[in-house]
């Protein structure tokens, strides 16, 4: 019988993370604000962190982002159906070229990217705003390695 299995491990939590890896944290920290400072709508950005959020698994990411995207005034009915904001008929073209283009960054470990969801996402956004959502993604993307692996427990808010 493997020893692992004896017991379960303990995992950090975000508090942890932050005070043992401060260098880490606000490396991390830098590269979403450095999106979060390009001009771009940031309702926008936060349903794609969300977005990327759900596909990665990411509980507690999907929590935090979702308390901010509250904050901003992004609306309820949005929030409830980002997870299928194709089928939604709600989304902006805006909003679903950086939705698709999320959803293509957040594959590419089964998937290239292709040409033409980069050609869509040119068509709605310029090549300097394409940089800083891709850099958004990226952000997310790499919080969701983090929060995930080491499994920390989102916070829920009080109604």
């Amino acid at each position: 019988m493997d020893r692992m299995q004896d017991s379960a491990p303990t995992y950090p939590s975000y508090e942890t993370f932050r005070a043992q890896a401060p260098a880490s944290h606000a490396a991390l920290l830098a590269l979403s604000k450095s999106a979060g400072d390009s001009g771009l709508d940031k309702r926008m950005i936060e349903l794609v962190k969300i977005r990327t959020s759900q596909i990665n698994g990411c509980a507690f990411c999907v929590q935090h982002h979702l308390t901010i995207a509250r904050s901003l005034g992004v609306d309820a009915v949005k929030l409830d159906l980002v997870a299928t904001w194709r089928e939604a008929g709600i989304f902006s073209p805006r909003e679903m070229a950086a939705l698709a283009w999320a959803e293509a960054l957040a594959g590419m470990a089964h998937q290239p990217v292709a040409d033409a969801v980069y050609a869509a996402l040119l068509a709605k956004f310029s090549e300097s705003e394409a940089m800083f959502l891709t850099v958004a993604i990226a952000s997310i993307n790499a919080w969701n390695r983090v929060a995930g692996a080491l499994r920390f427990t989102p916070s829920i808010p009080t109604v």
